[in-house]
């Protein structure tokens, strides 16, 4: 029975083992995966979604956005398609029913491309850069916002800055980013509101963000402006070669939210602080 015991014991580990193991392919192998919006299943739209998807996938796996400028980038877009290993499509009005003269090759399709890793690290290479593999902090976002008179924090719950959420954990997912929100009774017990949250160090925000279950804190300020027609933003970040801060204005707030994604990507891949 003993040794029943010890055999069944080591099998129960082996099986924990290859499960750890899976997901940590698994996790892998999502950064190597790309997802563009195109219009039917054409070829004309497919080699622009691949195009998008190159793009996408590039800064996913370094981390940084920088190469999206880089020189290099056109050429290797002129021929997107010959570096995608398989896609796939997913109608995004699956279960809705043609309707008047729509057909097929008008409905608005999820194109899904799937690379090689060895394929996108020679692309990298190529452009000077190197993947970002490791494992990737946990983001506890800090938000001040003000609209007009009108102040709050962002936290993560009630019907306040709903939109605002679920537009951050949009623009964080296509750089394999996870993002939380504070929870409101911790705020308070940390004496920290829209108007002071500006003065509160990084040092203490990181702490609140390990009590928050995250493991760094990106805190800013978005301020609607008139004379913009957008959104004023500004974000801090404590990273490696140390704090940075940066700013976007005259942008929707989606746009500010993947501003402030990507620039903490560009940071904590050592990339360099963002403009």
């Amino acid at each position: 029975m003993l040794r029943l015991g010890i055999f069944l014991c080591w099998v129960l580990l082996a099986s924990v083992a290859g499960m750890s193991g899976a997901t940590a392919d698994d996790g892998v192998a999502a950064l190597y995966q790309a997802k563009a919006i195109v219009t039917g299943t054409g070829e004309v739209n497919r080699q622009i979604g691949f195009g998008l998807c190159l793009k996408q996938v590039l800064v996913k796996v370094s981390g940084d956005q920088q190469v999206l400028s880089a020189p290099a980038l056109p050429p290797l877009l002129s021929k997107a398609g010959t570096f995608v290993s398989s896609f796939h499509y997913h109608d995004r009005m699956a279960g809705i029913p043609i309707h008047d003269e729509q057909g097929t090759h008008d409905r608005p399709q999820d194109l899904t491309c799937i690379y090689k890793p060895e394929t996108i690290d020679a692309l990298l290479d190529s452009l000077d850069l190197k993947p970002w593999l490791g494992k990737r902090p946990r983001l506890v976002i800090f938000l001040s916002v003000r609209h007009g008179e009108k102040t709050f924090l962002l936290t993560n719950t009630g019907k306040q800055g709903f939109y605002m959420r679920d537009s951050f954990h949009a623009a964080a997912a296509p750089l394999a980013m996870s993002i939380l929100f504070p929870d409101a009774a911790a705020i308070r017990a940390a004496h920290i509101d829209a108007d002071n949250l500006r003065r509160a160090g990084l040092a203490a925000l990181d702490a609140l963000a390990a009590a928050n279950g995250g493991d760094r804190a990106l805190a800013g300020t978005i301020v609607w402006s008139d004379k913009d027609l957008g959104w004023i933003a500004e974000w801090r970040l404590d990273s490696p070669s140390g704090m940075a801060i940066w700013r976007v204005k005259g942008v929707s707030f989606d746009e500010a939210f993947r501003n402030a994604i990507r620039g903490a990507a560009q940071l904590l891949s050592g990339h360099g602080a963002p403009d």
